[in-house]
């Protein structure tokens, strides 16, 4: 059921002729009320996709009514005519629901520098609206898959209140926020400035930690809207808890589908003088390639660690550092300890965990290994 578990969304997923397999490629999900409280975060690239330049406008006012996605393209970098294309989109979008373009976000995924039709697009929103269904949110997590090879969804329940979620993703995996569409929707009541605040924490420790490949995508977008159709209030620190549940899992989700991977990497820095320095040097070493081949040759190679901590600007002691990988301390003080052979990294779950011994702060950051198939996937890509 997902973005349309709880009360007050309709979605649906149809093919709207954009992808050459014929595959679903548009999807609606639309909040029925009776509040629009929404909020949304975007990519951090400077060079965003037409939605994203739509939406950063429609989402100003805390109030949004739709979100319609459509795979197959990115509609980036296509010039004005594909401003205009997004433009049409969501005046068609307005004109089939009964509120004002300006309240839908549209987001595009897909290849950069591919003009989407403009009047299979437009078609496929009458199709979708026609579709439309309490039930509809597994086809629309199915339309704005590309190179996933699973849909991504989640349901989290309050106490009378629930969040639904959808994500696409499977490569491009970087802050912020990956190369992914996310919509999450909810039935409690909960303002937009609420919404905004919830998001940016959930965003912040689990989307923004995910970093599979180093590189960040031009129309990322997650968006949360909230109709109130419960009646029920939550406080913002419930809210938050849950919304931050629903991202995790879904972020999860997306590393599980990471293009060609062959381990998932679960990188945590104890004891840092900082947050950000905890965060900085488990994304050092998420970006290592050396360190991520290693991994995906089984070799417990906690020198690359090391080498990677060391170009960053956190504060620690070259000399005293710790590591562990999979539970095994391989490396005490900068220097040999547990013999690497004893690491079994034939399972696809890794963990690494480094001791800066710099103070109390900690992070997380998942990634994942460097393969042959990633390689393969991503010098034939096709939307």
């Amino acid at each position: 059921m997902t973005v349309t578990h709880p009360a007050g969304f309709a979605a649906s997923g149809v093919a709207a002729g954009l992808k050459s397999s014929g595959a679903p490629d548009l999807a609606l999900v639309v909040n029925e009320g009776p509040t629009y409280d929404s909020a949304t975060v975007f990519t951090a690239n400077r060079c965003k996709a037409n939605p994203v330049l739509w939406s950063q406008e429609v989402v100003k006012d805390g109030v949004v009514r739709a979100v319609v996605l459509n795979s197959g393209g990115a509609n980036c970098y296509t010039g004005p005519d594909g401003f205009q294309t997004t433009h049409a989109v969501a005046e068609r979008v307005a004109e089939r629901i009964g509120a004002g373009a300006i309240d839908v976000v549209v987001c595009s995924t897909g290849l950069i520098g591919l003009a989407n039709p403009r009047e299979n697009l437009l078609a496929g929103v009458d199709a979708a609206h026609q579709a439309l269904s309490y039930d509809g949110g597994a086809a629309a997590a199915t339309a704005i898959m590309t190179t996933d090879s699973v849909s991504k969804q989640v349901v989290v329940e309050g106490a009378g209140w629930s969040i639904g979620g959808m994500a696409k993703g499977a490569g491009m995996l970087a802050p912020q926020l990956a190369t992914m569409l996310v919509v999450l929707t909810t039935d409690a009541v909960v303002p937009a400035a609420d919404l905004d605040t919830a998001l940016r924490a959930a965003t912040r420790v689990s989307f923004d930690r995910l970093d599979s490949d180093g590189c960040m995508s031009t129309n990322d977008t997650v968006t949360v809207m909230a109709s109130g159709a419960s009646g029920i209030t939550p406080t913002l620190a419930d809210f938050t808890a849950a919304l931050t549940q629903a991202c995790t899992d879904l972020a999860m989700q997306l590393l599980a589908d990471a293009e060609g991977a062959d381990h998932e990497i679960a990188i945590t820095v104890l004891n840092a003088a900082s947050e950000d320095d905890a965060v900085e040097v488990g994304r050092s070493i998420a970006r290592s390639n050396l360190f991520k081949a290693a991994v995906f040759g089984n070799d417990p190679n906690w020198g690359r660690v090391l080498a990677s901590i060391g170009t960053t600007q956190a504060a620690f002691d070259p000399a005293d550092l710790d590591v562990a990988m999979n539970g095994v301390w391989v490396c005490r003080e900068s220097t040999p300890a547990a013999d690497p052979a004893t690491v079994d990294l034939t399972g696809r779950d890794v963990t690494v965990t480094v001791d800066l011994k710099a103070g109390d702060q900690r992070a997380t950051v998942w990634t994942n290994d460097l393969t042959h198939a990633y390689v393969h996937e991503n010098s034939a890509y096709a939307s």
